[in-house]
């Protein structure tokens, strides 16, 4: 099991890399992530619902993801609620009251679907969550130490030395463990190291001596440009960057409270020549060519958001002013006329928001959450791939669909999706995973003007980008496994897997 100091240490990676060596090997592995806190899901060949982190460490082992391996889901909602996905499914809301109580009965699920995995498979490379040191949520651990009991798999503990003071983190995490939980930490990993290692000296020898005599197994580099998701919009909360006129295409995704799977625009800005920034204040927006609305776990509350900061009108006059405007999911739902929440799914019963109003359709929010891979068959014939998760019925009033549902979860249908403006220069859709569709991709980047790869300069951003989404993720999930498996005692750790 793969252990953090704290939240974002690197553990959802190094457990990519882990499941990406061993399958190099001929090993049979999957990932398991016991309890997963994000927004950023996707759905398996069955329609199930996981977090997108244990989806990237199924493809890093070669294998098709399923919810085992991933049984419990949190998507925060705001004020300290989160819907519960459990086994793929949304089953109901927590409170922050009330989540000690439903720990006891989520451990058997958790359990379950840990033994049903490690039946199929010959190693499990299991995932913590947050620190196994957090005292005050020790009580009732599903997800870290007890996971690992269950198990009976030895802990490396990851440390972010980038952040500063990963010899006091790693220290200080064993220093309040149990005694017969710090012998379950078998080695230390220090994560993101700038520079060579030996500029350390004797530092780990000195740890060890200080930390109850647990060996540091690796010092990882820093990888910068990786082209790998992460596993939550952690990674987003960085100073908003300043508009400014560069050359080529300027995208602008709106950086909502609650933005679920943004990863999905990482193909656009892989693309040379295309600039794409997060914003989260009008000041921000600038002239940029294209602004997409992307998903959101609450639409209804992220909406008001919007409106409150203003910017709302900012989009509406960067659009009046030549800007194309695009709305993925929650985000498609907002540029309509209304969004209406009659049982009271996302807010009271009865709430009715008035929406950009930039697509003649409307939304009401239902019950039933569809999740599901799908193909979306445009008009000019061109099958997209791509998943949806949406927990409402969008209704076109004069409006021209974007294309027709073809197949869900393997299934064929015939559903219109998504809408389009005349002009094309609105349009949304429910089909996440678009972009990852790159001959629609660049036809679409070259509507706004962009001139393509061929006429941009030869760059290794370029060549990356040049091949399919699916294989810029396979060369960058070995880039990250050769850079780990040289980094580590690779053999200290195989010995630890075989037990």
């Amino acid at each position: 099991m793969l252990l953090g100091t704290h939240s974002n240490a690197g553990k959802s990676l190094l457990a990519t890399a882990f499941c990406r060596i061993l399958a190099r090997r001929g090993v049979r592995v999957a990932p398991f992530k016991a309890q997963n806190m994000s927004n950023n899901a996707g759905v398996t060949p069955e329609g199930g619902e996981m977090g997108r982190a244990q989806i990237v460490q199924a493809e890093a082992a070669g294998i098709p993801p399923h919810t085992d391996m991933n049984p419990v889901l949190l998507k925060p909602e705001g004020n300290r609620r989160s819907q519960i996905v459990l086994n793929g499914r949304a089953v109901g809301h927590i409170e922050a009251a009330n989540w000690f109580e439903l720990k006891r009965m989520l451990w058997d699920e958790v359990r379950a679907a840990y033994d049903r995995l490690a039946a199929r498979f010959d190693v499990i490379v299991l995932e913590g969550a947050g620190s196994p040191a957090e005292i005050n949520l020790k009580q009732g651990d599903i997800v870290n130490l007890r996971m690992a009991r269950h198990a009976q798999a030895p802990c490396l503990l990851v440390g972010d030395i980038d952040r500063g003071g990963v010899f006091a983190a790693l220290a200080g995490t064993l220093f309040l463990l149990e005694p017969h939980e710090r012998a379950q930490i078998r080695g230390f990993l220090i994560n993101k190291f700038r520079g060579d290692p030996a500029l350390l000296g004797d530092a780990t020898e000195r740890l060890r001596e200080r930390a109850f005599g647990v060996p540091t197994l690796g010092i990882i580099p820093y990888l910068p440009d990786l082209q790998i998701p992460d596993e939550d919009a952690v990674a987003l909360e960085e100073p908003e960057p300043a508009a400014a006129a560069a050359p080529g295409v300027e995208i602008a995704v709106i950086h909502l409270p609650h933005i679920a799977n943004f990863d999905e625009f990482d193909e656009l800005a892989a693309e040379p020549g295309v600039h794409l920034r997060y914003v989260r204040h009008p000041a921000g927006l600038g002239r940029p060519h294209a602004i997409i609305l992307p998903g959101t776990k609450v639409t209804l509350a992220d909406l008001a958001w919007l409106r409150e900061r203003g910017l709302d009108q900012a989009i509406l006059t960067a659009h009046r002013e030549g800007a194309t405007v695009v709305g993925i999911c929650g985000g498609y739902q907002m540029l309509g006329q209304t969004l209406a929440d009659p049982l009271g799914i996302e807010a009271p019963a009865g709430t009715v928001a008035p929406g950009l109003g930039l697509l003649p359709v409307t939304t009401e929010f239902c019950p039933v959450k569809q999740t599901h891979q799908a193909e979306l068959r445009l008009e000019d014939g061109q099958l997209l791939q791509g998943y949806e998760i949406h927990a409402g019925e969008t209704t076109l009033h004069q409006a021209q669909p974007l294309g027709t549902l073809v197949r869900r979860s393997g299934r064929p249908v015939s559903i219109p999706d998504g809408a389009r403006s005349p002009d094309g220069r609105v349009w949304g859709t429910y089909l996440h995973g678009i972009f990852e569709n790159e001959s629609f991709r660049r036809e679409w980047l070259r509507s706004l003007g962009w001139p393509g790869p061929e006429s941009m300069e030869h760059t290794g951003v370029e060549e990356a980008s040049a091949t399919t989404a699916r294989r810029l993720r396979e060369q960058e999930y070995d880039r990250l496994a050769d850079a780990v498996e040289t980094a580590v005692n690779w053999q200290a750790i195989e010995a630890l897997i075989e037990g």
